[in-house]
């Protein structure tokens, strides 16, 4: 059933046409990929699907009672919010119960002995029991702890913007409309983020449009693609390697076409030169059909980056590190780490976020100092760093300035590998800026097209040692796979922090994995080859395990203790949380037990009611011994 049809939508963001009279229909179980270059509409596409921008010819329809939900890549959040506040904050009259519960929880928590609010909190636990609102309450702690946040009373304005993104991917899942559009939904996210939300959407019941530069992930989820190429929109139904396969077949198929064009074309014109005399109808309408023929225009191949930049030569030294430890309010991030870099390295640096991986970038580059260790950088190396902070990137970029001069500043001309020496112009349309973006002001540039253009910057500097901290945010998978290829032969040693699993696997050939307490751990080959790594490493751990268990009809002894000089077992962070609550948890329990325990003193005349009232209580009974064990053992500790 199509529950979304475009017809024949234009859209123009000035002189740029963006959609060329596109057309197509969403069904319920399409899960469709967007695809295309930087600023080519992708976004602008989803905002007017969403209702958030008008087109400026055509039809969009939605079907009565189809219920979308959009997810942009820069969420507007209310910083006040509690992460489970802003979670329910849009969802239906089911969610409503569930965050009323949670507040007046946390109020009973400061006021245990207000009877008017633990009347309202049983109400609310009856309707949500009706409902089954408490479901959703589990199911939203669920997504937000596969999705990394753990805390899930913080407040909205003390979180990064990967985590606000991160929360509003939280909203969107839960919420479960029939049509879910999505722009770069993993963006901020890690390794296993990206995989637990890629078999979430695989068992997804509704439809969804999604914009993703994570062509795994791309090919896992989607069933369609749609490619949006210089106005014009391409639909393919298939994933996105049988939009590869079907893309390669007609862009060979139109080369062909344009070469036996051009074949006919210039034996016309030979014709035409010859100058024939005789002007029968026969030869007047091969002359016509000649001038059509030369008339004719073929779109160039869908836009592609050309990068082509100029080398610098790089010396036997690189990059030594030695003991390099650096820590922040008593957190290490890294530790005792040493290595010495070579010039044909291509390194993988991957973990967690917040484990360091950008600390450590920026120790190498010198914008941060270590705490202790040592970084001698060699007399020949000339760093490119591709920064993933997009904030301070655009900060740095005068939006005023016309995009030609954000380039010339690294130099009106260069010359490229090749010898050939192109100026500051060309190399902005090699990287798919035409004329008439060039003189344009850099504030008209998409958040991609901006950095596509630092992309360009940076290479221009003839680099021999490139870092690229998350490559693949913001940048199109047309961009990425011109610039795999170019790192394949790029002379120098190269680095990458990222979370995209398909980049890793076509550019580094070693990976270094962030371990805890700040220990980098060396694995040779691409992720995949990681992965079977650690594959492997479980087995062998688990294997371990079996055998270290006593067989059946065996004890195993247990080893006595000899260093008496451990270390003293603390609260953790969430376990000072957890035992600051559970007093008035237990509380809370407690009056709702009272009340029951009050009805049954003169207990209504329904047998089937007063069963539920003794079974709830005994309900309540386990509860409050469960919470106490847990006080008890919080209050051990903390002691």
């Amino acid at each position: 059933m199509s529950i979304v049809t475009l017809q024949s939508v234009q859209k123009q963001f000035g002189l740029k046409t963006l959609l060329n009279q596109a057309s197509f229909s969403l069904d319920i179980s399409d899960k469709v990929g967007l695809i295309g270059t930087n600023g080519s509409g992708k976004s602008t596409l989803l905002k007017m699907i969403a209702g958030l921008e008008p087109p400026d010819g055509g039809q969009i329809l939605i079907n009565s009672g189809i219920r979308t939900v959009y997810l942009p890549q820069d969420p507007d959040l209310d910083e006040n919010h509690t992460v489970l506040e802003q979670v329910f904050a849009e969802s239906g009259e089911d969610m409503n119960l569930v965050r009323d519960y949670e507040q007046i929880s946390a109020q009973l928590l400061h006021d245990p002995t207000n009877t008017a609010l633990s009347a309202r909190l049983s109400e609310i636990s009856h309707r949500m029991d009706d409902c089954g609102a408490w479901e959703l309450e589990t199911k939203a702690k669920i997504i937000l702890t596969k999705l990394g946040i753990e805390d899930m009373e913080a407040r909205i304005g003390t979180l990064s913007g990967g985590y606000r993104k991160r929360v509003a991917l939280a909203a969107a899942l839960l919420s479960e409309p029939d049509a879910l559009l999505m722009d770069e939904p993993t963006n901020h996210l890690d390794a296993l983020s990206v995989e637990w939300l890629q078999n979430y959407l695989n068992r997804y019941r509704g439809a969804i449009l999604l914009i993703t530069h994570d062509r795994y992930f791309l090919d896992q989820v989607t069933n369609r693609i749609f490619e949006i190429d210089r106005g014009d929109l391409y639909p393919y139904n298939g994933n996105y390697s049988y939009y590869l396969e079907k893309k390669a077949l007609a862009e060979e198929s139109a080369a062909s076409t344009q070469r036996k064009h051009q074949g006919i074309l210039r034996r016309e014109l030979e014709w035409l030169r010859r100058g024939p005399k005789a002007r029968s109808t026969k030869q007047k309408a091969r002359i016509e059909r000649a001038h059509a023929l030369r008339d004719t225009e073929f779109k160039q191949a869908h836009g592609r980056v050309d990068i082509a930049t100029p080398t610098r030569r790089i010396g036997k030294k690189v990059i030594e590190l030695t003991n390099v430890s650096k820590a922040y309010e008593g957190r290490t991030f890294i530790k005792n780490f040493t290595y010495e870099f070579s010039p044909e390295d291509r390194i993988g640096i991957i973990g967690g976020n917040g484990v360091g991986k950008s600390t450590l970038m920026d120790i190498i580059t010198g914008r941060i100092q270590p705490d202790a260790g040592k970084v001698e950088i060699g007399g020949t190396v000339h760093i490119g760093y591709f920064d993933q902070n997009s904030e301070a990137l655009f900060t740095a970029m005068n939006d005023k300035q016309r995009v030609i001069d954000y380039i010339k500043e690294e130099g009106e001309f260069i010359k490229i590998a090749d010898g050939t020496q192109i100026s500051a112009s060309q190399m902005l349309e090699r990287f798919l800026f035409p004329g008439s973006q060039q003189y344009a002001p850099v504030e008209n540039l998409s958040g991609g097209e901006k950095r596509r253009l630092f992309l360009l910057r940076v290479l221009m500097g003839a680099p021999n040692v490139l870092i690229l901290d998350e490559p693949t945010n913001d940048l199109d998978v047309q961009t990425l796979s011109v610039l795999e290829e170019y790192l394949e032969d790029f002379a120098g040693c190269v680095l990458v922090v990222s979370h995209d699993r398909y980049f890793l696997d076509r550019v580094v050939d070693t990976i270094f994995a962030f371990e805890p307490g700040g220990t980098l751990h060396q694995y040779p080959g691409n992720y995949s080859t990681y992965l079977d790594f650690k594959k492997a490493e479980e087995v062998s751990s688990s294997q371990l395990q079996d055998s270290q268990k006593p067989k059946q009809g065996q004890t195993k002894e247990l080893p006595i203790p000899t260093n008496t000089n451990h270390k003293v077992r603390k609260l953790s962070n969430k376990e000072k949380r957890e035992f600051a609550t559970i007093e008035g948890k237990i509380a809370a329990i407690e009056v709702e037990k009272a009340e029951i325990e009050q009805v049954l003193i003169s207990p209504p005349s329904d047998f089937v009611k007063v069963q539920e009232l003794y079974e709830k209580l005994e309900s309540l009974n386990q509860a409050i011994e469960t919470a106490t064990e847990r006080w008890l053992e919080l209050a051990e500790i903390e002691s």
